[in-house]
């Protein structure tokens, strides 16, 4: 086995490369068969996650509900109509939105900390979760975009969010080079100010009431799912996946270093705006269905690594799945630790990722 000499970086494994073909394919089968387990969990905690709740439904009556609903279960069962609508108007849609926005965020977490050769980066450092909070708040404490109509806020998170990642990508980029400590101080930078103008917003307001909604939803929260938003947000992380698969294994030469990604032909600086770019387009879209929902895009690409190794061909399906499984089970503990009310989505994440954060830190090499 032969290494190629790198300088070490924090959290990452050296890009290895080895004439033992049986040895690669056995890593590869070990990865393949850990998104499968995770896979299988997945479609295993749907169920389950849709039957938990102030009202409890048992996993098999919410399949038998579903399976009326698409023509291939009993006509009639002995579930109540009020157990059928919590099943397939509330449960089902914040369900399916949970599991994309889990996947979503891991997606973007494993990018940006190839994108920025940093083990603590995660999507807030793009300034994009701030943008969308910025334009969000003014969306519910002026109507800055009222004109819209229902979609408002989605929209006005969505349009905050891109806005924010364009001004990263414009400070980030001098010239033709874009390098990672320029985009880091630049999502740093623009999400310190964002920050700062929606707490401004909040002060100004004159409207106690929709400040909470505003705190409330920079949060995170899955209340307010739909079926047509779990929909958009699915096909948004899918084509997201679809980028990153295609661009694996430069990124894999990225994580590494400029210079060995140069000498593999690879443009490190057209590589980050494209991945960024794209990054930023589903972080938006994120935040615009569920609010800002923190230490997902940071942990679990962390716990992905432990699982599957740090081929970006093996670990991006694997974080995805993995942080599918974490956001539905957060959800399950925001519903229900207080029910009937329900906490902020982000508290159950910062709550249960912390602990997972300092396992991490615990486990770093010394000299790291």
């Amino acid at each position: 086995m032969t290494h190629i000499p790198t300088r070490e970086r924090p959290g990452f494994e050296p890009l290895v490369f080895s004439g033992d073909d049986l040895e690669h394919d056995q890593r590869t089968r070990h990865a393949w068969i850990w998104s499968a387990g995770l896979l299988a969990a997945l479609l295993l905690t749907m169920p389950i996650a849709v039957g938990l709740g102030p009202v409890s439904i048992e996993p098999g009556t919410v399949l038998q509900i579903l399976g009326q609903h698409v023509g291939a279960g009993p006509e009639a069962g002995d579930w109540s109509s009020s157990e059928q609508s919590i099943v397939l108007l509330l449960r089902v849609p914040r369900v399916l939105l949970g599991a994309a926005v889990g996947a979503g965020l891991a997606l973007a977490g494993v990018a940006l900390q190839a994108l920025t050769r940093n083990i603590l980066a995660e999507p807030y450092l793009l300034g994009v979760t701030s943008g969308a909070s910025t334009l969000s708040a003014a969306s519910i404490l002026f109507g800055a975009t009222a004109g819209i109509g229902t979609a408002s806020l989605a929209t006005s998170a969505f349009a905050g969010a891109l806005a924010a990642g364009i001004a990263v990508f414009l400070l980030a980029r001098v010239g033709s080079q874009m390098t990672s400590t320029r985009l880091v101080l630049a999502g740093v930078s623009v999400g310190y100010v964002l920050h700062a103008l929606t707490s401004l917003l909040i002060f100004a307001s004159d409207d106690p009431n929709a400040g909470r909604s505003v705190l409330f939803w920079t949060l995170g929260s899955l209340a307010q799912a739909t079926g047509q938003s779990a929909l958009v947000t699915w096909l948004v992380v899918l084509g997201t996946l679809g980028c990153l698969m295609y661009w694996s294994r430069p990124m894999d030469a990225l994580a590494i270093g400029d210079a060995t990604a140069q000498t593999l032909g690879i443009k490190p600086a057209k590589l980050r705006a494209a991945v960024m770019i794209v990054t930023a387009l589903c972080v938006g879209a994120l935040v615009a269905a569920s609010g800002g929902i923190g230490f997902v895009g940071l942990i679990i690409p962390h716990v992905a690594r432990l699982c599957v190794g740090s081929t970006h061909r093996q670990l991006l399906p694997a974080a995805a799945l993995l942080g599918a499984l974490f956001l539905l089970w957060a959800d399950v503990l925001a519903r229900t630790a207080l029910a009937p009310q329900e906490l902020p989505l982000g508290i159950v994440t910062a709550l249960l990722g912390a602990p997972l954060l300092f396992m991490l830190v615990r486990k770093l090499n010394p000299a790291q």
